[in-house]
């Protein structure tokens, strides 16, 4: 297989915001955000994927809103670009994942067909340093730009940090699966002959 890496810039009047990911890593990552509680996620997402990850995200307005928004635009951008035609994968994934009183389950499919269904069950109180809804957008953002299919479900908790942690966790588990290589496989993944 190629080397799966990439580097996204996504610059606007709001943010400023650069991403490299390398998907064959070892789940190192260098995250400077300014908001505590989503370094603490994409952290998570590296190590439990084992994609090294590099995030330097800025505000631009002082708007949290945007920072939370495009920083998961960027990271599923750049996901996406890094694993190229997808030759080679395994590309189904799935993992279910406990923190504590917190379960949480994802399934994806690696097909360049973007879908995404989420349910993590927030209360919308603040979790940290992020407010919930943001928290809830953020998710929203990556999922949309991983240009894959996936379900991502908290099925039942009581701390809204601990239920975001698993969702994290249990994506980049399933992520980590799916994005691996499947040494049978010397083609793309598909009937169609293309993802």
């Amino acid at each position: 297989m190629n080397e799966r890496r990439s580097a996204v810039r996504r610059t606007t009047k709001e943010t400023d915001i650069t991403i490299s990911v390398s998907i064959d890593g070892t789940g190192r990552c260098a995250i400077s955000t300014g908001i505590n509680f989503l370094d603490h996620m994409m952290t998570a997402l590296a190590k439990h994927s084992m994609i090294d990850l590099d995030v330097d995200a800025k505000s631009l307005d002082g708007i949290k809103h945007h920072l939370v928004e495009d920083t998961g635009i960027t990271a599923g951008q750049a996901v996406d670009k890094a694993l190229g035609d997808r030759r080679g994968i395994t590309r189904f994934g799935h993992a279910s994942v406990p923190m504590d009183e917190s379960l949480a389950g994802a399934t994806v499919d690696m097909v360049r067909r973007p879908y995404f269904k989420l349910s993590l069950g927030l209360s919308g109180s603040p979790v940290e340093d992020i407010t919930g809804e943001d928290l809830a957008h953020f998710f929203q953002s990556l999922l949309s730009n991983l240009n894959c299919c996936t379900h991502l479900a908290v099925k039942y908790g009581e701390n809204d940090h601990h239920m975001a942690e698993a969702a994290i966790k249990s994506l980049a588990v399933a992520l980590r699966m799916a994005v691996s290589h499947d040494p049978a496989q010397s083609g793309v993944p598909s009937t169609k002959g293309a993802m």
